[in-house]
């Protein structure tokens, strides 16, 4: 059985133990397969993939492919084609704001979204919503940071349209009842967008068993390369949707004045993609898949409970994140009294502790909650009770050098 020493052994980055890497929400750090995949394939596979008849590019488009199978497998997608590659999460947001949202919303109608949402779910649906004269409303929390059942289900009317939800808040580190939200969002006849950026590499998601309509996620949440996103859809909106880029490869036939477009997916990645990156993503399901969701849960939710618990017990910090253990996640946001969080981070940062300071990209969460930004850290598989030891000594120690001038504040 794996501990997290033995994981932590994986990453080079990490091996020496020098650094509290805590800030995996951010992005993650990369397995050596992961480093290995992606040098192997621009020294041994590197050509356009779907481009060539050469040997060379057509073992390029097999290991694209292949990467988009895993990708199905890991979200049990019907298909692979419904697996459409990106940039990151936030084009994928992009890609569904402006294909699905500006094509069907109309004055009158409504978007739902949650007020833990990333800003790259919230700006794109003020843009449609001005731009259709839809209405964009917010489910809002209880004082245990969860969303109010009550809001649920006064929000999401038969006026609704889209319904936007994180799966888990990258903040608050909640985690939300997707499976009742969609049903509701259903029984209006709404879709539902699911952001699992923050839970992909944590929790397994069945987008059929929850009978989603979209997911996004990035790849280098998950122990990928930057730059890879991925957007997975129902095949029904997929092939309704027009096209958010034009371009090479996403086309059928092009004529002086007239375009016919791909099927899916080519229709929605046009232009070279990022296939080193893709194939980096593969070996990153690889690597989930060899551990196991079971082994990563039962690793994160230990210690998860015990920075809680570490974090819970020292009078000057503030925690901003549910009491409700069933609910919580490795994201964990605090701050302490009368340090700004920049501050906090960057005198961290002399103990070798890394997290992250400021909003999140969650401004509108901050304002409701009434603070400008916080402190997060947010833990993943390789880190171990000793980083959350070197974090919490470094702040008893950084609050007892400081605290006399809090006093005079």
């Amino acid at each position: 059985m794996k501990t997290n020493q033995d994981i932590r052994a994986d990453f080079a980055i990490l091996r020496d133990n020098k650094y509290a890497y805590l800030d995996s929400g951010a992005t993650s750090q990369h397995p050596d397969c992961v480093i290995d995949a992606v040098r192997d394939y621009y020294t041994q596979d590197n050509a356009n993939p779907y481009r060539g008849a050469y040997s060379l590019s057509v073992r390029a488009t097999q290991k694209y492919n292949d990467a988009r199978h895993k990708v199905a497998a890991l979200l049990n997608s019907p298909t692979d084609e419904q697996i459409i590659f990106t940039k990151n999460a936030t084009e994928s947001l992009n890609l569904i704001a402006y294909t699905y949202g500006l094509s069907t919303l109309q004055k009158g109608d409504e978007v739902v979204l949650s007020i833990m949402e990333h800003h790259s779910m919230i700006v794109p649906w003020q843009m449609v919503c001005k731009q259709t004269q839809a209405k964009l409303k917010y489910l809002y929390l209880d004082d245990d940071f969860k969303i109010k059942d009550s809001e649920i289900e006064q929000k999401i009317t038969k006026k609704t349209k889209v319904v936007g939800i994180v799966s888990i808040s990258n903040v608050l580190g909640t985690k939300n009842d997707i499976e009742r939200i969609i049903k509701k969002a259903h029984s209006v006849g709404a879709i539902v967008i699911v952001d699992i950026s923050q839970s992909i590499a944590h929790y397994p998601f069945d987008v059929q068993a929850l009978d989603v309509d979209f997911a996004v996620f990035s790849a280098h949440k998950m122990f990928g390369p930057m730059g890879v996103g991925v957007l997975y859809g129902k095949k029904q909106l997929l092939d309704k949707m027009p096209p958010f880029l034009l371009g090479g490869d996403m086309i059928e036939y092009v004529t002086e004045q007239d375009t016919t477009f791909a099927d899916i997916p080519n229709k929605y990645e046009a232009g070279t993609q990022n296939a080193g990156g893709v194939v980096g993503l593969g070996a990153a399901i690889d690597y989930i898949n060899k551990i196991g969701y079971k082994t990563i849960e039962r690793i994160e939710s230990k210690l998860t409970q015990y920075a809680y618990d570490a974090l819970s017990k020292l009078p000057f910090v503030t925690l901003y994140c549910t009491k409700d253990p069933k609910c919580r996640s490795g994201v964990l946001s605090f701050n302490i009294e009368g340090l700004h969080p920049h501050d906090v981070a960057s005198m961290l940062d002399r103990y070798n502790v890394f997290i992250r300071a400021g909003h999140h990209c969650a401004q509108p969460l901050h304002t409701y909650l009434g603070v400008q930004s916080t402190c997060r850290i947010s833990l993943s598989i390789y880190n171990t009770k000793e980083d959350v030891d070197r974090l919490v000594d470094a702040l008893k120690q950084i609050y007892q050098k400081y605290k006399k001038f809090i006093k005079v504040r």
